[in-house]
């Protein structure tokens, strides 16, 4: 491996935008990898870009840093990485994915409806309560279905 293949932590920090302390932490998470220098500074393979724009696109789809680790572990750690590696990789994530995006149709069409009515009536909400599904829990505060 050539020395100019290799980014400091600051590098991969500014092309990826992603704080190094978020890289340290990926690290520590084995999401992404380094080597040290005889120094004991890291360095990244260029590859690691790839892997932290990866991370942040699943994050920002609602997937846990978990589910992303167990999909980074059917890959090798430190190589880049073909079309169809990343497409295999990402498989599992579609049907986590597609019920995210069916939800979110969901709450946009259902707040065409909640516009001025200050959802001062849980017993109507058909966002938060269809059906006025949380009566049978008793009285008193209750968690939404997403634990809100």
């Amino acid at each position: 491996m050539d020395k100019h293949d290799l980014l400091a932590i600051g590098e991969v920090a500014a092309r990826s935008g992603v704080a190094p302390s978020a890289l340290r932490f990926y690290e520590s998470l084995g999401l992404i990898s380094s080597t040290r220098t005889a120094g004991d500074r890291r360095r990244y393979r260029r590859a690691v870009l790839r892997r932290v724009w990866v991370i942040q696109a699943a994050q920002r789809v609602g997937l846990s840093l978990e589910e992303i680790g167990a999909a980074f572990a059917s890959l090798p750690p430190d190589a880049a990485h073909t079309r169809r590696e990343w497409a295999r990789m990402s498989r599992p994530w579609r049907a986590s994915i597609e019920k995210r995006i069916a939800e979110l149709e969901q709450v946009r069409d259902d707040l065409d409806g909640c516009i001025g009515c200050g959802c001062l009536s849980l017993q109507r909400c058909g966002l938060y309560n269809p059906g006025d599904a949380r009566s049978e829990d008793g009285p008193g505060a209750r968690q939404f279905a997403d634990g809100a």
